[in-house]
């Protein structure tokens, strides 16, 4: 298995969670909150597929799949359209309505874009520096692991929250 089979294998474990917890969802159980200022599987959903698009459109050199295939759009969400979700109040989670066809055919969009950019990496790929902000400086590769640790716990919430949502009769 070559370093980019092993990079889709994982991504795609985020996309398989993450539709098990959107699938027969209502927008009642999407937005469900365990406590007044708990995350919403809508919320976590948008989040996650927004660092995604916005890491990997980053490291691809490419236009982010929210703005230039016309999600933000659909979404008509009250933050701008480069927001990732970094820095958001319990308000800001609130404001993320939307269905489960939206939220998961957002992530599949993002989903295809980082498979056809994991598709094009070589092995010497994963060592490129990316942010020189840090010490060590971040590469390719570290990126990768990034979205790839922040994304799998957020469709694990996500998972977990459709749990509580379903044991409360939502």
């Amino acid at each position: 298995m070559t370093p980019s089979e092993l990079l889709i294998e994982e991504f795609s474990r985020i996309q398989g969670t993450l539709h098990r917890a959107l699938k027969d969802a209502t927008v009642a159980t999407l937005t469900f909150r365990a406590d007044a200022d708990a995350n919403t599987i809508a919320w976590l959903t948008w989040h996650l597929s927004r660092v995604q698009d916005d890491h990997l459109a980053d490291l691809a050199g490419t236009a982010q799949v929210y703005a230039d295939q016309g999600w933000a759009d659909r979404f008509a969400l009250p933050f701008g359209p480069t927001a990732t979700g970094y820095g958001h109040t319990s308000a800001d989670v609130a404001a993320v309505q939307a269905d489960a066809e939206l939220l998961g055919g957002y992530y599949d969009a993002v989903h295809t874009a980082t498979v056809a950019y994991l598709g094009s990496l070589a092995a010497a790929d994963l060592d490129r520096i990316v942010d020189e902000s840090w010490t060590p400086a971040v590469t390719v590769g570290v990126r990768l692991a990034s979205v790839l640790s922040d994304d799998l716990q957020h469709a694990g919430q996500a998972a977990f929250v459709r749990g509580l949502a379903d044991r409360a009769g939502v």
